[in-house]
Order: structure tokens, then sequence, then C-alpha cells
């Protein structure tokens, strides 16, 4: 079994999200409890890939077309911190 850890800032801000993507996130920490993150592969909804740059040694999953959630699996452990809960920017700056 997987441990799911969430920084504050995603606490704080569930609170906010639109009910379909609360339901989508909820339904991603159940398969990660479960099977990890390999069982995000899996399923292709969810887009689970690997971030370069400033991000490089997170991944990233879809919740929708706008939002995704960031997160970083703990070297030697079951566990998986979620750093972030963001609607997706696509505006270039």
């Amino acid at each position: 079994m997987w441990e799911v850890y969430e920084h504050r800032r995603v606490v704080r801000r569930l609170e906010r999200l639109p009910v379909e993507v609360l339901k989508r996130y909820e339904k991603w920490k159940d398969i990660v409890r479960i099977s990890g993150p390999s069982g995000l592969r899996h399923i292709k909804g969810f887009h689970d890939e690997a971030l370069r740059g400033q991000w490089r040694g997170h991944r990233s999953s879809r919740l929708g077309d706008q939002y995704r959630v960031i997160y970083r699996v703990e070297s030697g452990e079951l566990a998986v911190l979620v750093i972030e809960l963001t609607p997706h920017d696509y505006r270039r700056r």
C-alpha cells in the first residue's frame, strides 16, 4: 500500500476546486494508494508523464482539460508527495 501526502497549499486549494475535478482527484489518490504511480500509466486518461526543467524529478497527471496534479515519488519509501494541484496555464510568458 502506498501513502499519499499532500502539501498544505494543496489541502487549502481543494475547497475551491470544481466538483468534477475533486472527484477525479479522489479517484487518482485511490489508484495511487492501491497500485502506486505505475498504476496511473495504465489509465490513459490521466496522461501521466515525467516533467522537465525546474520540475525535473516530478511527475504530472491530468485531472481534466485544465487541472493537473504535480507529484514526486519519495525514494526508498512507498510514498507519493503531492506538490501542486493547479489549473494548467497555456499562455506563454
